[in-house]
């Protein structure tokens, strides 16, 4: 089972939280790095953030830093995105793919597969 499963999205308020959750299977947490990506209306896809295999190395997007944390919980096989002090800028269809080897060479969808379906976060008042 190689397909990814996001969960988490939701409609939040400017500066609320929330967590974003991509289930993977063991074999795909064990070999591959994993990213997370946002398409709002309109737009490109674009990379949010990334995390290796052993977790020892994240990235991001210069429009999420200080505010998104990336994490792995090897155990529930899933890859976690704490999304805090969101904006409106940040609505989008969130989805989460796994990298063609075990680290983050770029954030480039192209470099990524097995995409999820995709779950939608909303930031509205």
């Amino acid at each position: 089972q190689l397909q990814l499963v996001e969960s988490g999205g939701g409609l939040v308020q400017p500066g609320g939280s929330l967590r974003l959750s991509c289930a993977a299977s063991k074999f795909v947490l064990d070999y591959y790095a994993i990213g997370w990506f946002r398409q709002a209306p309109g737009k490109e896809r674009e990379g949010v953030s990334c995390i290796s295999n052993s977790g020892e190395t994240t990235n991001y997007a210069d429009s999420v830093k200080g505010r998104f944390t990336i994490s792995r919980d090897n155990a529930k096989n899933t890859v976690y995105l704490q999304m805090n002090s969101l904006k409106p800028e940040d609505t989008a269809v969130y989805y989460c793919a796994r990298a063609t080897s075990n680290y983050c060479s770029g954030s480039a969808p192209g470099l990524f597969r097995s995409w999820g379906q995709g779950t939608q976060v909303t930031v509205s008042s």
